[in-house]
């Protein structure tokens, strides 16, 4: 026997900040191919847990000064290295107490299908009919959701109590059946600012257009994402207007991709981890959210001092720019 309680307290000694449980029947209806049962038919509960991102790891980028913290301890770090080893110990306690276990991180390259849930083409095909196309996507945000961490903003980030924005998700599939926790229904932390739509800069998130889903009885709706203008922008890249422009990056989508005002950088850095690219520092979704709730007080983790202490940065990247940059002009976003 094996009790949720007793789960709870051991994922947080394990370095999880904030553990819900849900039961597998809040699955239902969801797409085959993101259906965590095609993974593991007999599951009976879901563990996610919410790792926090520290606000630390945000300020050099906030002070456009020191990038690589918040793709390497802040995204990286916590994606390839600590929230791996916190599934997998959870699980060993689980197994080592009788009931199958599956340690679940970011581990989507093999997915099926693509960022917008759609197939992709020639990737594989299912091993029996009825089955999932390998590899099944659980999706995170919407498995934190279900097992009651906190609920989804209008960006479609994951929204908790405790941290607003600020974390990534592991979870734990196991056999054992757990008392689940209920579905989120604190007091409301997305009141639609949409900073996140003024301040994405992608302009990813659209601030009219909508997508409205039913997840176990509940009513979820978020902006309409662009998925390509969100992987370029991320990046701190922007699609090039002409061939003078300098390539920042690899072509993506099918387009030139030169420097957007949101990177210093003169070349995207190379990748920390696996997928440590986060040049834009979740301008949008993350900070420009954060600084909106942590300004309404609604946020159990609080500070001294207010995140956003000065006006957010541009870089100018052109030819006359480049003198000012070298009689230390700097410019300043509107």
């Amino acid at each position: 026997m094996i009790t949720a309680a007793e789960v709870k307290q051991v994922a947080r000694s394990l370095g999880a900040d904030v553990v819900g449980i849900a039961s597998m029947d809040r699955w239902e209806g969801a797409p085959l191919q993101m259906d965590p049962r095609q993974i593991m038919p007999e599951a009976k509960s879901l563990i996610a847990m919410a790792f926090r991102v520290m606000r630390g790891s945000l300020r050099g980028i906030e002070e456009g000064t020191f990038f690589s913290n918040y793709a390497a301890m802040g995204y990286g770090g916590l994606t390839y290295l600590y929230i791996p080893l916190t599934v997998m110990n959870l699980s060993k306690y689980i197994e080592d107490r009788g009931y199958e276990a599956i340690p679940i991180g970011h581990q989507h390259e093999w997915r099926a299908v693509d960022g917008e849930g759609n197939l992709r083409g020639n990737v594989s095909r299912p091993v029996a009919p009825g089955r999932a196309c390998p590899d099944v996507m659980t999706h995170l945000r919407i498995a934190a959701y279900l097992a009651g961490l906190g609920e989804i903003g209008y960006s479609k980030v994951l929204l908790t109590p405790q941290f607003g924005p600020r974390q990534r998700i592991g979870i734990v599939l196991t056999e054992a059946e757990l008392e689940p926790d209920p579905i989120y229904e604190g007091p409301k932390l997305c009141n639609r600012c949409m900073a996140c739509v003024k301040e994405c800069p992608g302009k990813a998130i659209s601030g009219e257009k909508t997508v409205k889903v039913t997840l176990a009885g509940h009513e979820v709706e978020w902006g309409e994402l662009d998925c390509a203008a969100c992987d370029i922008a991320f990046r701190g890249g922007q699609i090039a207007e002409g061939d003078d422009e300098a390539q920042y990056t690899e072509d993506m989508y099918g387009h030139r991709i030169t420097r957007s005002p949101y990177t210093p950088f003169y070349r995207k850095p190379r990748n920390l981890y696996n997928t440590g690219q986060a040049v834009c520092g979740g301008r949008g979704c993350l900070r420009a959210c954060m600084v909106s709730l942590e300004n309404r007080d609604v946020l159990q983790n609080k500070f001294e001092k207010p995140f956003r202490r000065q006006k957010p940065w541009l870089v100018d990247w052109s030819d006359d720019a480049a003198e000012g940059f070298k009689e230390g002009k700097v410019k300043e976003a509107d």
